[in-house]
């Protein structure tokens, strides 16, 4: 009897845990929309993704820049699913469908909020904040936007090609392309844009820490401990461990990696080993090392 109620107490638990990150979801695209539509829809600022290409579509072919998200991010969650498995495409599906709709929404309170646009430097340190928030309380609840960062999945799924560089190049080609039909300008105001947003999203997600320690226990030992080696270019300490469960004897893997870092090496080490346990925390005074 004890045990059914431990049992229902946790399955409560995780439905409040889940039904407060969709609320925190649906109000993060929300926030994002607003965005889009009051400040970087009419100031013209391409801050790269899909966004950066509804704008320049708008401006070129006079297209709907929900239908634009939509279609681009549609065709981004089939790929995801094909080339990348239903699991880690089921955390973008919400925001394929939700996001544009939100964009059509809110397109509406155009007509009826006024906004100064003449200081774009205030605008675009506004947006790099908001933005920042908006995307950080996202990412926390595990939940993705999806969109073109696909893309530099798929690549690095396939050809072991850096996330991080892919989705570089992918922003700045789209940066570029903006400048061109809406002035070189653009390009300050996007660079401000995009530095703010990544500050933001560090100090909410991973805290003030410059640091993190990652534990990874996993069974492609080798191949990850090449990945941080080699790719990454960190020392690592290997471990050998005792389940205390399974009783069976493995290796765990311990390496400091600077917090900037965060999301590209656990994203690259889920890919490389789908089953891979780690535990991060926060380390806020490293000595010694290379």
């Amino acid at each position: 009897m004890e045990d059914k109620m431990i049992k229902r107490s946790i399955i409560e638990k995780s439905e409040k845990t889940l039904l407060s990150r969709y609320i925190v979801m649906f109000i993060s695209l929300l926030v994002s929309s607003l965005l889009y539509n009051l400040l970087l829809q009419p100031t013209k600022i391409i801050t790269g993704g899909v966004n950066g290409l509804a704008i320049i579509n708008k401006y070129l072919n006079n297209i709907n820049p929900s239908l634009t998200i939509f279609i681009i991010s549609l065709v981004m969650l089939i790929l995801s699913y094909i080339y990348l498995g239903k699991k880690r495409t089921a955390g973008t599906l919400i925001a394929t469908f939700v996001y544009p709709l939100f964009v059509q929404l809110t397109s509406y309170l155009t007509k009826y909020i006024y906004i100064d646009l003449s200081d774009l430097l205030v605008i675009s340190i506004f947006i790099g904040v908001i933005g920042g928030i908006a995307n950080g309380m996202l990412y926390k609840t595990g939940f993705s936007n999806g969109g073109l960062p696909i893309i530099s999945q798929i690549l690095f799924d396939k050809f072991k090609i850096s996330m991080g560089k892919t989705n570089f190049i992918m922003n700045v080609v789209i940066i570029l392309i903006g400048s061109y039909f809406f002035g070189t300008n653009m390009i300050m105001y996007a660079i401000i844009i995009l530095y703010i947003n990544s500050l933001i999203i560090d100090k909410i997600i991973l805290g003030t820490a410059k640091s993190k320690a990652i534990y990874i226990i996993t069974s492609k030992e080798k191949t990850i401990r090449d990945f941080l080696i080699k790719d990454m270019k960190h020392t690592a300490t290997i471990f050998n461990i005792n389940g205390a469960f399974s009783n069976k004897k493995s290796q765990m893997i311990l390496t400091v990696i600077p917090t900037r870092e965060y999301f590209q090496i656990t994203e690259s080490i889920k890919l490389l080993d789908p089953q891979v346990f780690y535990l991060v925390n926060d380390a806020y005074e490293v000595k010694g090392g290379k």
